[in-house]
C-alpha cells in the first residue's frame, strides 16, 4: 500500500480576461472577452515538460469552483486544493489526493502533472462553450492543455474501461488490450459492448447505485493472452449486483468482492 501523498494541485480561477481568436463580423480579427472557467469539466489533454509533450491519460481533469477549491483527477488520484487567482494567473497552494496504487506509465505522469502545477501559472482561455481551451503555463514554460467537456449520461454512452481495480489499487489495462473493452447501457435495461476480445449483450438493471447485470452471451473467439486476462476480469465484475459511481464523464463499477474497473466517455469520431 502506497502512503498518502501530498501534490501540489489546481485551486479555482474565477474569471479572467483571455484572448480568443474569434472571426469578427467580417470574417477576420479576433475578439477580446471575459473567460468564465468556474462549472466547466476541464479534461486535461496533454502536459508538455521540457519540449516534450507526453498525453494525458483518460480521465484526467480539473473541475473549478467558486467557494475557493477545486476537485479533479490526476488519471488515477483524485485530488482536491485551493488557490490564489489573479487577473491572468493562478497561484498554486498544496493539494491533498487519495493514495490508490497505480499502473506505472500513469503514476509517472500524474508526478510530472503535479509538479508542474505548483507556484504562479500563466492562464489563458481561448474558443467558446464545448470548443474551449485552456492552457495553464509554468515560469519555466512548461504547458498544462485542457478542453471543455460536457457530461456524459449513463445510458447511450460509450464507456471506455481503462483499468481494472482491486480494493485499492488500479491497473492499467496491458499493452495490446488498451481501448478494446466497452460498454454501452441502453434505456431498455440493456447492455452490449466489447469485453477485450468478445462482444457481449445482455441485462443490466440499474437502481439507485447499483447496476445488475443479468447472464452474459459473447461469442467465442480467442485472442492474444494479455486481450484474455481482461475480458475474464471484466467477467467477473459484471456479474449480479454491483455499485457503480458516475462522475461527470468517469464511471467506475465495484463488485462486491471489491474487485472493478474504471471506464471514461469514449469521445464520438471528430
Amino acid at each position: 500500500m502506497r502512503q498518502p501523498r501530498t501534490l501540489v494541485g489546481v485551486l479555482t480561477l474565477l474569471t479572467f480576461a483571455a484572448c480568443g481568436t474569434e472571426p469578427g463580423p467580417g470574417g477576420g480579427g479576433s475578439v477580446r472577452e471575459g473567460a468564465v472557467v468556474t462549472g466547466v469539466h476541464w479534461s486535461v489533454t496533454s502536459l508538455t515538460v521540457g519540449g516534450k509533450r507526453t498525453a494525458a491519460p483518460a480521465g484526467a481533469h480539473v473541475e473549478f469552483g467558486t467557494s475557493g477549491t477545486a476537485e479533479g483527477s490526476f488519471g488515477c488520484n483524485r485530488f482536491t486544493a485551493d488557490a490564489r487567482i489573479g487577473a491572468d494567473s493562478v497561484t498554486l497552494g498544496p493539494a491533498t489526493t487519495t493514495a490508490m496504487g497505480c499502473g506505472q506509465d500513469v503514476q509517472r505522469f500524474e508526478t510530472a502533472l503535479a509538479r508542474a502545477l505548483d507556484g504562479e501559472l500563466k492562464a489563458s482561455v481561448t474558443g467558446r462553450g464545448s470548443g474551449r481551451t485552456l492552457t495553464l503555463t509554468t515560469a519555466d514554460g512548461d504547458r498544462i492543455a485542457l478542453t471543455a467537456q460536457p457530461p456524459a449520461p449513463l445510458t447511450g454512452t460509450t464507456w471506455k474501461v481503462t483499468s481494472l481495480v482491486t480494493g485499492e489499487s488500479a491497473t492499467s489495462l496491458p499493452t495490446g488490450a488498451e481501448g478494446r473493452a466497452v460498454l454501452t447501457f441502453g434505456e431498455d435495461g440493456s447492455v452490449e459492448g466489447n469485453l477485450g476480445c468478445n462482444s457481449f449483450h445482455g441485462e443490466a438493471a440499474v437502481s439507485g447505485s447499483s447496476i445488475t447485470f443479468g447472464a452474459l452471451a459473447s461469442t467465442r473467439k480467442m485472442c492474444p493472452p494479455e486481450r484474455m486476462e481482461v475480458e475474464r476480469a471484466l467477467l467477473d465484475v459484471l456479474d449480479g449486483r454491483t455499485t457503480y459511481e458516475l462522475r461527470h464523464r468517469a464511471l467506475s463499477v465495484t463488485a462486491p468482492s471489491g474487485k472493478g474497473l474504471a471506464a471514461t466517455a469514449q469521445d464520438a469520431p471528430g
